[in-house]
């Protein structure tokens, strides 16, 4: 999908899910395919996916998912093609988990070592967080209260378009054979816009060289000012709803955009971010908790440290 007009930081939040679900995936296809060497046994409900002796069951899927955030669970909600690529990853994960213990890899010392350090991470950490745990009455109505009161400025939920484009393809250093022949695209496309009875998503299936937003019309969803770039979001801000802009040049290519709705910014309601507010104060409250708790075992435990020594560590020598 060409987004060329969106900021960069915006295009990463909206791609942030990718590097869960494809560093690691190793097969390809269908999640069917990937299933060709057995399929899960039908008394066995808890097997998601199977390859060989090699399963997937649904708890593990389930504790995957919890550990994400909530942007991360929202984005496998809306796309459940996700969701796929997930079970495949851990299966395939999985198939060459098998492989290494086979070959007796958690044997090698560096392996070993990286093992162990892991191991002593998790017992560390799954210990704090049970002893700064709050407790299951917090935070209260009136703390719930008053922290949405004192976060009402970061609650702000911005001005949001929702836009389709047309696109028409030019690199910014193209030549004059291929500029040409863009522009003579984009005159198409903008006459054939000023047609009688034009219809803007007829048009962009026919028209725009981006092949993805083309097949829904133009239609790129909705997406907040802050997403866009300024020299975008100044034409788009004096546009209402359904009207289309001129031509917007940037390095890529022309993108006319067409603004089919309109969310003014508003603050939401307590009730609408209870959950995630509650969450967020006790997530807070864990962290200042943990950080009160190795206070204390720093008063009760002093720590003394060989300057000397230490500064030895990142040196080249122990000259």
């Amino acid at each position: 999908m060409n987004l060329s007009f969106l900021h960069h930081r915006s295009r990463n939040k909206l791609t942030c899910f990718q590097p869960f679900v494809a560093a690691s995936i190793i097969a390809a296809g269908s999640l069917g395919s990937a299933l060709a060497a057995g399929e899960p046994a039908a008394s066995d409900t808890n097997v998601i996916a199977r390859v060989g002796d090699t399963e997937v069951k649904l708890d593990e899927i389930r504790a995957s998912i919890e550990s994400l955030d909530a942007r991360d669970q929202a984005a496998l909600a809306r796309d459940p093609s996700l969701l796929n690529q997930t079970v495949r990853t851990l299966l395939m994960r999985r198939v060459v988990l098998k492989e290494a213990l086979a070959k007796h890899w958690d044997l090698e010392p560096a392996v070993a070592t990286l093992i162990q350090r892991a191991r002593d991470n998790a017992v560390v950490e799954s210990y704090l967080q049970s002893v700064s745990k709050p407790a299951d009455s917090y935070p209260s109505e009136t703390e719930l209260q008053a922290a949405y009161d004192a976060r009402k400025a970061q609650l702000l939920v911005p001005r949001q378009f929702r836009i389709a484009q047309i696109y028409v393809a030019l690199p910014k250093n193209a030549d004059k054979a291929t500029t040409e022949k863009a522009q003579a695209k984009l005159e198409a496309v903008k006459k054939g816009l000023h047609q009688s009875g034009a219809d803007f998503a007829t048009v962009a299936k026919a028209q725009s060289e981006e092949p993805e937003s083309a097949a829904r019309g133009g239609e790129l969803g909705w997406l907040t000012e802050s997403q866009i770039q300024p020299e975008v979001r100044s034409q788009l801000g004096s546009l209402t709803k359904n009207s289309i802009s001129e031509p917007i040049r940037l390095d890529d290519g022309w993108h006319i955009l067409k603004v089919i709705d309109i969310k003014e910014a508003y603050t939401p309601a307590l009730d609408e971010i209870r959950g995630a507010l509650t969450q967020q104060l006790r997530n807070e409250k864990t962290q200042a908790n943990s950080q009160a708790y190795l206070g204390k075992l720093l008063q009760q435990t002093p720590v003394a440290i060989n300057e000397l020594a230490l500064s030895k560590v990142l040196g080249k020598s122990d000259k």
